[in-house]
């Protein structure tokens, strides 16, 4: 008995350990079914207790056994040797039952037992040394050959899920990798190190030591196994061209290749990017790499073009970065020289001397610059008029540059030249005109039409830009130039410059104005002498001489002026509270005939201020506020004592600054605060105080306290900021009238002024929010009897007006009939 259940017991055990059904039993009927058991377990090993039902006595097992799987005749399932799943994965059985006689009661049933992986294979690579290439440049990231390894456990595990990984790099400059590996797929390729520095004529060949783990290289209990890799760097041949040039005007047939560019391996995609975004450019690529200009190309129109040269794989995506292409359009001779213009003017003074330089001719020539196409030469095929002589200038071949040739010229010969000049280049010739002004040069100076303009006297109030003088002068220069044009301008008796000339550009006449008022005390004569001259220098040799010059008497006479205060408006500034007799400016005038002056003020409507009359000095004479008028403003008057009594005015302002002097006060008189009666909870109203003061950038600052202690159990008082606060009840048992709260207000000045105000609240019934009060009779309104009395009254006097009316109308009315029978019987009927 004990045996049994020990035997019992180690089964279980060993059905716990080794195989379970898909439906978790351990034992059970017979039935289809599928078992999972781990490969590698060496011993027996129970698998499941099929049960038997009469007849059936024992069991048989038929099927793929591989001599390891075994049965009792109790129905013990078991197998007696170790599992490999890589031998085979599956295993179908088929069990019978059979009763004594050995016969098959039921079944065969299907068995199927799957064969669970454990890792017991390493990877392994398929082949021990692999060997590659890949070209400098190439893109990084994008595999150029792969490794690949196998484990024979279930790929569907961790034991079969294989990582790569490169453990050594060698050479490894500066301890860079220039190489990764896809750690799933196997792929190797370039880093971004290595797609930039790798150089076949630095180093050409590279050996990595590749390793692949099993278990998701996770487990410090995986397999691995480890390979050589030989990599051979190639020079890149994906590289831009040198500066390709296209002669312009080509008449060969287009497209024409000009150029070719090449991805490092077969199948890539090429395409033209253009780097102007122009709407279009004339140049093509095909598949092949190869780049053609489509039409023949005109340098004038654009001598260079860049564009770039794109290398795609099949999916769209860029092979490396794209290659820029530049192209020079080179130069034919195909444009002829151009005139700068239709005609071309030069001047020439007379009297130049023979080699002076007139001026330069620069043609031009669409063709490339610095070649033989743009080389020009000038000559001078035709002279008019050929007077005095042909051949008076001469023009350098290759500068452009002019020169009289024979002799000086003089304008009272011929005033102009043209001439015909031929332009050349290798190919071309051009007909320019040019015009050769010979222009007066200014050998003569100004001369006055007298030299003396006499005497003349002026009071000194004349008019500024009065016009005084007019003064002539005339040059023997050619009109209308600079040589003959007359400046004027006073040299001696002005030193104050109140005095100017203006020219008549036609005339030459000189009027002579004044400029600044004349003043007698100052220059009571002006002697005056005027100069004449050009604004072009004279020739070398002339000189200006006194014929040039004029003098002119000026007579100033004194007129009566006011005094003249030092300046427009006087300002100062002083406390509100200054005391009365306190100086508070000074104001200055002088009389331009040294008279003695007279001050006193004028406007002086609050009559604050005082002033004396010798000194000019101003002082209070009344208390001030600034409340009433910040900027006190007076006009100050200025009297010649003697003489004509002639005045002046100035502005004088009195800037007052604040004192608190003004104490708190409710900011509306008569505030409406009320609170619904009768109250359901303490209530509050918000109340603001102000004062006259002037207020600071922060504003007021009003502290705020109950005007008696006696309301202290009724009524509290809170400040919400400096001008508002508010006063709250402290329970509900209030009457429905107007109560007068006193409240004491501080501003918190210096010095500090406090006031107390009486603050009415009104408890009311409210309707909708508002406070609503049964109308009655207040003070100054009539009752009803006194009213009707009045409307009465009203309309008795009504009636007597309209009474009187009515019967002054009716006697009119009557006297008007009898004035007009007495017409009619003056005047007898007429047929």
């Amino acid at each position: 008995m004990m045996q049994a259940q020990l035997r019992c017991l180690c089964l279980l055990t060993l059905h716990l350990a080794t195989g379970y059904s898909h439906e978790g039993k351990f034992s059970g009927p017979l039935q289809p079914m599928t078992f999972s058991v781990f490969e590698g377990q060496q011993g027996s090993q129970v698998i499941f207790q099929f049960k038997a039902s009469p007849p059936a006595m024992t069991f048989k097992l038929t099927g793929e056994t591989d001599g390891i799987f075994q049965i009792q005749p109790d129905g013990l399932l078991y197998h007696n040797g170790a599992l490999d799943r890589e031998t085979r994965a599956v295993h179908k059985l088929q069990v019978s039952a059979l009763n004594a006689q050995g016969a098959t009661v039921q079944g065969p049933v299907p068995i199927t037992i799957e064969v669970k992986d454990i890792n017991d294979n390493r990877p392994t690579f398929l082949q021990l040394k692999y060997e590659g290439s890949v070209r400098q440049n190439s893109r990084p990231g994008k595999p150029f050959m792969y490794v690949n390894a196998t484990d024979l456990d279930d790929p569907a595990t961790p034991n079969g899920q294989l990582v790569y990984e490169i453990v050594i790099q060698l050479p490894k400059i500066n301890n860079v990798m220039y190489f990764q590996i896809n750690n799933k797929t196997g792929g190797i390729s370039l880093t971004r190190d290595g797609a930039r520095e790798l150089d076949p004529t630095k180093n050409s060949n590279y050996n990595l030591v590749v390793s692949v783990k099993d278990m998701g290289g996770q487990n410090e209990n995986s397999f691995s196994d480890s390979t050589s890799v030989d990599i051979m760097v190639k020079e890149n041949i994906w590289k831009a061209p040198e500066l390709l040039e296209i002669v312009e005007n080509s008449t060969d047939p287009h497209p024409l290749k000009i150029t070719q560019v090449q991805w490092n391996e077969p199948g890539a995609k090429y395409s033209l990017v253009d780097k102007e975004k122009l709407p279009r450019i004339p140049f093509t690529i095909d598949q092949e790499g190869s780049i053609y200009v489509t039409q023949p190309l005109d340098r004038e129109e654009k001598d260079s073009y860049v564009f770039y040269a794109v290398a795609k794989d099949e999916n769209g995506e860029l092979l490396s970065i794209p290659l820029q292409i530049r192209v020079k359009v080179k130069d034919i001779n195909d444009n002829p020289p151009t005139c700068p213009s239709a005609v071309t003017v030069f001047e020439v003074q007379e009297n130049e001397i023979i080699g002076s330089n007139i001026g330069t001719l620069i043609a031009h020539d669409r063709d490339e610059e610095n070649t033989a196409s743009t080389v020009l030469a000038y000559k001078i095929v035709d002279q008019i008029p050929a007077f005095p002589k042909e051949g008076l200038f001469l023009v350098q071949t290759y500068t452009g540059v002019f020169q009289l040739a024979k002799q000086s010229l003089k304008k009272q010969d011929t005033p102009q030249y043209n001439l015909t000049v031929q332009v050349s280049d290798k190919d071309f010739n051009t007909l320019c005109q040019v015009e050769i002004h010979v222009i007066d040069i200014n050998d003569q100076i100004p001369i006055f039409e007298k030299s003396d303009y006499g005497n003349l006297t002026l009071a000194e109030d004349t008019a500024v830009g009065s016009t005084i003088l007019t003064i002539q002068a005339t040059d023997g220069d050619e009109p209308l130039t600079g040589s003959s044009k007359i400046l004027y301008r006073i040299t001696q008796g002005d030193s104050e410059g109140r005095l100017g000339i203006d020219t008549d550009p036609q005339t030459n006449a000189g009027y002579v104005i004044i400029k600044k008022l004349l003043d007698f005390e100052t220059v009571a004569v002006h002697n005056l002498v005027f100069q004449a001259e050009n604004p072009e220098p004279l020739v070398p040799g002339v000189n200006y001489n006194s014929s040039s010059s004029a003098t002119f008497k000026l007579i100033v006479t004194n007129v009566n002026e006011a005094p003249q205060f030092t300046q427009n408006i006087y300002q100062a500034k002083v406390r509100e509270d200054v005391a009365i007799g306190t100086k508070v400016g000074n104001v200055t005038a002088k009389d331009p005939e040294n008279l003695d002056i007279s001050y006193s003020l004028k406007n002086n409507k609050r009559g604050w201020l005082k002033i004396d009359p010798v000194t000019g000095e101003i002082f209070t004479m009344a208390p001030m506020d600034r409340e009433a008028e910040s900027v006190y403003r007076v006009q100050v008057v200025a009297t010649e004592v003697g003489g004509s009594s002639l005045s002046s005015v100035a502005t004088f302002h009195l800037a007052l600054s604040d004192v608190n002097d003004n104490p708190p006060r409710l900011a509306t008189d008569h505030p409406h605060l009320f609170l619904c009666h009768p109250l359901q909870a303490p209530g509050s109203v918000i109340f603001e105080a102000t004062d006259d003061d002037q207020q600071s950038f922060r504003g007021p600052r009003f502290t705020f306290s109950l005007g008696s202690r006696v309301l202290e159990n009724d009524w509290e008082v809170k400040r919400i900021n400096g001008s508002h606060a508010k006063l709250s009840t402290k329970h509900t048992n209030f009457e429905e009238r107007v109560y007068s709260v006193p409240i004491h207000i501080s501003d918190g000045g210096e010095p500090e002024l406090k006031g107390t105000v009486s603050l009415p609240v009104t408890f009311c019934k409210c309707v909708e929010g508002s406070c609503f009060r049964p109308a009655g009779h207040q003070s100054g309104m009539p009752t009803v009897g006194m009213a009707v009395g009045i409307l009465l009254t009203t309309f008795l006097v009504i009636g007597i007006i309209l009474a009187v009316v009515f019967i002054r109308i009716k006697k009119n009315e009557g006297k008007d009939n009898v004035e007009i029978a007495q017409a009619c019987e003056a005047q007898p009927l007429r047929n």
